[in-house]
């Protein structure tokens, strides 16, 4: 069996990129995988602000990624400089539930434990 990581770089509100990398780790689970975590940077970030406030015809597949996650223990981590550059988060304004701050070295040293990294 693959162990996989997901690299997320797009933001998930103009693109598709969330809802395929969802339909990715979905189907990897399935097919008796394992994805080591799930890194957001660049735009990406921008799905773990807390305040999201989206249309009530949309879902909410930043809550999605977290559920997801928490429930197959997959560390989803964004990465802090970017979000902090984004104004995503600071000190007054934690992430959104489920997301962990990480650094660019902790997804380096991660990728030691995986044998395919996918990017979306």
């Amino acid at each position: 069996m693959t162990t996989f990581a997901l690299l997320l770089t797009s933001p998930g509100f103009a693109s598709q990129s969330l809802s395929s990398a969802l339909q990715f780790a979905r189907a990897v689970l399935q097919l008796g995988h394992s994805i080591d975590h799930i890194f957001l940077y660049q735009d990406a970030v921008l799905q773990a602000a807390a305040a999201i406030d989206l249309p009530a015809d949309e879902p909410d597949l930043s809550a999605e990624l977290a559920d997801f996650c928490q429930q197959q223990q997959i560390p989803l981590l964004f990465c802090i400089t970017a979000a902090e550059k984004r104004g995503v988060v600071s000190a007054t304004m934690p992430p959104r539930r489920g997301y962990i701050g990480a650094g660019l070295a902790e997804f380096a040293m991660r990728q030691s434990n995986v044998e395919k990294l996918v990017q979306f």
